[in-house]
């Protein structure tokens, strides 16, 4: 460590960044519930604990091409 250098103030946390973020509870479903749930672009996974819903492709890059191609052979775009 050198005295007669100035210290560089890099990684210097902004002020209002240690606020905590509230996040709403994960809703509890039935297979029934989840089945009702979904849209036609999901899935739901069911294990022998849980019961989960999730995208059928789950990049989102590929989604959001999937869907550009699904509007341009319906004729919207």
């Amino acid at each position: 460590m050198n005295v007669t250098r100035a210290r560089k103030l890099t990684n210097v946390r902004a002020a209002g960044r240690d606020e905590n973020i509230i996040l709403s509870p994960p809703r509890e479903m039935s297979l029934e519930k989840a089945l009702e749930w979904i849209n036609e672009d999901e899935l739901v996974e069911v294990t022998p604990k849980n019961v989960r819903l999730r995208k059928k492709v789950l990049a989102a890059g590929d989604r959001y091409r999937l869907e550009r191609e699904r509007k341009r052979s319906d004729g919207l775009i």
